[in-house]
């Protein structure tokens, strides 16, 4: 090592004589060497000093090595483990790797390769702390990732996102499909305490009850058929850092009630398992329905609708910001094209007329769509119109009142009596022909719609 400053070494070992030679080598090696007899001392020496790396043996009288590593750990996170071990219990030091340990050797050892691993041990170190500090400056430059533009709804957003991200409290995000429900939920995570903590997402709309339940909580083997093993849900995944919750207003009543039990104690069961468990994880929850409407109706619980909506951030409609088009435009292209090393292609001025003219009823999510489609059939020319899809066909929005217009549908309703249809029949021939156009996949048809699948199911079985 070239450090300026010396390494620092805990020594812990109840063996007078190899202890003794221990830290006489290494202090020959030009490191720091502190050594002590049993762990009461060498902690209560820990409280007032510190150091880089701690040689404990794992037998020790009174505290072994292990509880004195969790212990260590508990007070100085950043301080890696090596440990001892002269009685071949090789199962025990690999348990205290488990727990935090860097690696171990069996006694009798060679000082040079002890050395060398307490070297490794300190560079590990120094990289992590190296990757912390870069992960907080990216955080300070670009605090707000990708939220784009400059109208004043998204101004009110990074806002908020900043406001909320102090805090731990659970945050709603509300707004259409394909604001950026998502993003929005990233950046207070980025910004926040837990940003080096895991941020894990859930969509509510995309799976069955029962599937649901399993991805949040996990399940004990043999909670059903097939459960061979046990397996953690996300909330434990997410331990210690924020769960998006999409489309919370999906949930089912039952779900409803446990995923209030979690946000009120911080402790769930696993399917088939009577033990709780706690952890430790920020709710950050979207919804793209009028969430007050779906209480009052008695679909959403009141009371973990109060629970989540503690702190709320609405995203406006790209219809409503509209002088964020452009920067958002190009923005989008740079993220389509650079992964793939290609050129960002310039769109000619009837596309961006036709983008002006356009509802966006698909929001960002559609805007994202269409200049993919734009980029693959430009090859390394310009977007032209041509490009772009029919604008004209409308996109399903998850109110049933925001069904197709009659003269959208005009080829269908010819073949109509009199040429007029139902506001049912209307969405149900538009249903019928996006999944003609998704092949009959439901997932994509959905998404084009702009509708959840649970959405979609439920819109087909009704016929």
């Amino acid at each position: 090592m070239t450090d300026a400053k010396p390494i620092r070494i805990l020594v812990v070992d109840d063996e007078g004589p190899f202890r003794e030679v221990v830290c006489r080598k290494l202090r020959r090696e030009g490191l720091v060497v502190q050594g002590f007899c049993e762990a009461t001392t060498a902690l209560a020496w820990l409280d007032e000093s510190d150091v880089d790396v701690a040689l404990l043996d794992i037998r020790m009288p009174g505290l072994d090595g292990i509880e004195l590593l969790r212990r260590i750990r508990d007070r100085r996170p950043w301080v890696e483990g090596i440990m001892l071990t002269g009685h071949g219990t090789v199962e025990t030091a690999i348990q205290a790797m488990k727990l935090g340990a860097y690696d171990y050797l069996e006694k009798p050892l060679k000082i040079s390769k002890l050395v060398l691993l307490i070297r490794k041990a300190v560079e590990k170190r120094r990289l992590a702390c190296e990757n912390s500090a870069l992960r907080r400056e990216l955080r300070r430059l670009d605090p707000f990732g990708e939220i784009v533009g400059t109208s004043d709804g998204i101004q009110t957003v990074r806002d908020l996102v900043g406001r909320f991200a102090v805090t731990d409290a659970p945050v709603l995000v509300t707004g259409e499909s394909g604001t950026g429900k998502e993003l929005v939920a990233r950046s207070i995570h980025r910004r926040s305490g837990r940003a080096e903590r895991p941020f894990v997402a859930v969509n509510c709309g995309a799976l069955p009850e029962t599937l649901l339940e399993n991805e949040l909580f996990g399940h004990a083997r043999g909670a059903f058929t097939g459960a061979g093993q046990e397996e953690p849900g996300i909330f434990e995944a997410a331990d210690g850092g924020s769960l998006f919750i999409d489309e919370v207003g999906e949930m089912s009543s039952a779900m409803q009630t446990r995923f209030l039990r979690v946000l009120e104690t911080g402790e769930f069961l696993r399917l088939g398992d009577h033990r709780s468990r706690r952890v430790d994880v920020r709710i950050i929850a979207a919804t793209n329905k009028e969430i007050e409407v779906e209480v009052a109706a008695g679909r959403f619980r009141s009371d973990l609708y109060y629970r989540l909506n503690v702190l709320r951030i609405g995203l406006p409609p790209l219809r409503d910001r509209s002088e964020d088009l452009e920067s958002l435009t190009r923005h989008l292209l740079r993220l389509i094209c650079e992964p793939h090393g290609r050129a960002v292609p310039d769109l000619e001025p009837a596309v961006w007329e036709a983008f002006r003219r356009h509802a966006w009823p698909g929001n960002v999510r559609e805007l994202r769509n269409v200049l993919e489609r734009g980029v693959i059939l430009a090859a390394e020319g310009a977007v032209q119109a041509a490009d772009l899809p029919d604008f004209g066909k409308p996109i399903l929005r998850e109110d049933d009142s925001a069904a197709p217009r009659p003269s959208d549908l005009e080829a269908e309703v010819n073949g109509s009596a009199c040429g007029w249809l139902s506001l049912a029949d209307l969405e149900r021939l538009h249903i019928e022909r996006t999944m003609a156009e998704s092949d009959g996949n439901k997932t994509e048809a959905a998404r084009r719609l702009g509708i959840s699948l649970r959405s979609l199911y439920r819109k087909l079985e009704r016929g």
